[in-house]
């Protein structure tokens, strides 16, 4: 039953991160037709009504009663994972440039190094130190793939660093988002996905709406609502609905700490996606992406052994009584 329920968490971090991984070539073109903000804002806006009738479907409309609840704690969990990431993350993407969709995957990598630490911070929670190495192996893959080896390429100018800048503290929002679900233990993965979906979208169109009213970005006109339609489904309902809730559903299974290492695969993924595009891979991206995998098959067969070494001794008293 454990081992079910242990692969039932692998497949739906797995099924997230390939989903957030293609998301990034898709935005690609989204944004040449309409600025992050606006577009961050219609496309968490569709997701936060699939993911409301979802809930009242499952759990019916008590669900939805906050009273008694930490709603406020909910709300900064869901500015910071909807506001946070979807703004600084596709704004980072948009000053990156045409190569932004690599540029932003790669710092998705970051996430199980920021995770471990904010863990570590939060919850006084020190990870294993194998666990540290498979990180920065998995991570060292990462780079090669997307850079062909010249990791100093990133940060080759000021816009790229700024861009960088904001890719890295939109990763940081979703780390601590992720983390957010374990302050909501009695919650289950769709009722937290919803609700702070929801509560984040009170940020989400504030922000919006200030940025139009003081024109920083324009209203967005009919023609390129109707251009991002394609780009709105996918990332409303594949990488926004399904992608969201098997990322919660994994992580309440494996842990926040654990599930983060599967952000590894975003970069991947892209790599992937671009390839498919008439990308021809190098042999030192070929190799970051057999790193990459390795590092991931590697951790989680440790992480099983440091588990049932845990394990071990409580069996062995509960044999001798």
């Amino acid at each position: 039953m454990m081992k079910n329920t242990y692969f039932k968490g692998l497949i739906c971090c797995v099924l997230a991160t390939v989903s957030w991984g293609a998301m990034f070539p898709i935005m690609t073109n989204a944004l040449i037709h309409m600025d992050p903000f606006n577009f961050t804002t219609l496309r968490y806006g569709i997701a936060g009504l699939a993911f409301a009738i979802l809930l009242l479907f499952l759990e019916g409309h008590k669900s939805f009663n906050l009273k008694g609840e930490r709603w406020g704690l909910a709300w900064l969990f869901g500015t910071l994972g909807f506001a946070g990431f979807g703004f600084l993350v596709f704004l980072g993407q948009h000053l990156a440039g045409p190569a932004g969709a690599l540029t932003a995957s790669i710092m998705m990598a970051t996430m199980p190094m920021l995770g471990l630490l904010t863990v570590w911070i939060l919850k006084k929670n020190r990870p294993h130190n194998s666990t540290f190495g498979f990180i920065l192996l998995s991570f060292s893959g990462v780079l090669l793939v997307v850079t062909n080896g010249n990791a100093t390429a990133v940060l080759d100018s000021p816009m790229n660093i700024t861009a960088n800048l904001l890719l890295i503290s939109g990763a940081l929002c979703w780390v601590l988002y992720t983390i957010g679900g374990t302050y909501f233990p009695g919650w289950s993965p769709v009722r937290y996905t919803t609700l702070t979906t929801l509560l984040g979208m009170i940020s989400v169109t504030s922000i919006n709406a200030i940025l139009i009213l003081t024109g920083t970005i324009p209203v967005p006109q009919i023609s390129a609502v109707t251009d991002v339609v394609p780009h709105l489904f996918y990332m409303a309902l594949v990488a926004g609905l399904m992608a969201v809730l098997c990322w919660n559903v994994g992580n309440k299974i494996l842990t926040a700490t654990n599930g983060v290492l599967f952000m590894d695969v975003v970069p991947v993924t892209a790599f992937i996606v671009s390839a498919l595009n008439g990308v021809v891979p190098s042999k030192v991206q070929l190799v970051g992406a057999a790193i990459t995998a390795t590092a991931l098959v590697l951790n989680n067969l440790n992480m099983r052994k440091l588990t049932q070494a845990k394990l071990a001794p409580a069996k062995v008293i509960t044999s001798r009584n």
